[in-house]
């Protein structure tokens, strides 16, 4: 088995933050902005979805699509320094996570916890900007966020509980226009959910041998060579789900033509999928952003063919 390399490097805008600050960039994982893309996407697809539904004034939707910008990379930042305090001696014994500054003691943690706050006073800042019905939607997601990093110890599918708690921001976007999540951010949570344990169960064919080792849960692990129909499964109940939106609001045929090409890259991504290949299943993981962005553009077309 290739071994996977580790998570943690000191190049690209790691390099160059001051010295002091650098275990900490590493540790919100600055270096790495996949996680924060995969946060946001749900969000700008929701918000993309309510400003067509209520006809948002363009500036509006503009607006709170730069507010989940910041929050996701604040957010997500928080997300890492939580997940590493929990994890920071099993981090230690897991090749790919052994430098992370926690666990390699590059960042204290009363450091740690200090930066944690910063971050999560942010993430208020820019949580009270929207509407009441979206910090409440916001600050319910809340025991998720606490939850997950301790799922792997529990549960052989740890990356469901990741899925409801990553998804949590289609729920938030349709929020941030003033109304509680209907029925196309409902089934937007669905199968952003479905997206998000497909890519992240991939993620964790990286650690196969190493929770196997130390006893740490994950869908790999539980799914064994099951893991590429499973996925396969998980991805076509998310593309009919999203098929179904159709149904519940105006959208025409590029939105259709749309979820047809994030059916095509998933389908690229199923039969790239090896579960002796740690690396490539990063690389796999990492082009999801592709495929939230492609969502992205069918939902922001639609939005601006209605001002033309």
């Amino acid at each position: 088995m290739t071994k996977a390399s580790s998570d943690i490097k000191s190049s690209g805008l790691i390099s160059r933050l001051p010295h002091p600050w650098r275990g900490l960039g590493q540790l919100a994982r600055l270096d790495r902005p996949i996680g924060w893309w995969l946060l946001l996407l749900p969000g700008w697809h929701a918000i993309l979805l309510a400003a067509i539904a209520t006809n948002a004034p363009f500036h509006q939707t503009l607006y709170i699509m730069a507010l989940f910008l910041i929050g996701a990379i604040v957010m997500r930042g928080a997300g890492c320094v939580v997940n590493d305090l929990w994890d920071r001696d099993l981090d230690r014994a897991v090749a790919r996570t052994q430098d992370r500054p926690l666990a390699s003691g590059a960042v204290s943690i009363p450091l740690a916890l200090s930066f944690l706050a910063v971050l999560g006073l942010i993430g208020l800042l820019v949580l009270i900007q929207l509407p009441m019905t979206a910090i409440i939607t916001g600050i319910a997601a809340l025991p998720l966020i606490v939850i997950y990093p301790l799922a792997k110890r529990f549960t052989g599918l740890p990356q469901i509980v990741l899925a409801l708690t990553f998804s949590w921001g289609a729920l938030l976007g349709w929020a941030s226009f003033g109304g509680w999540p209907e029925t196309p951010a409902i089934l937007l949570y669905m199968a952003t959910a479905l997206w998000v344990f497909g890519y992240d169960t991939i993620y964790a064919i990286q650690d196969i041998k190493d929770d196997q080792d130390i006893g740490i849960k994950s869908s790999a692990l539980t799914l064994g060579t099951r893991l590429p129909q499973v996925v396969a499964w998980v991805y076509v109940e998310m593309v009919l789900i999203l098929l179904a939106i159709k149904f519940t609001i105006t959208v025409g045929w590029v939105y259709i033509i749309g979820v047809a090409l994030v059916a095509l890259h998933l389908a690229q991504q199923i039969r790239a999928i090896r579960l002796d290949d740690p690396l490539s299943a990063g690389r796999i993981f990492r082009s999801n952003r592709n495929t939230g962005l492609i969502l992205t553009v069918a939902l922001m077309v639609e939005y601006i063919w209605r001002y033309l």
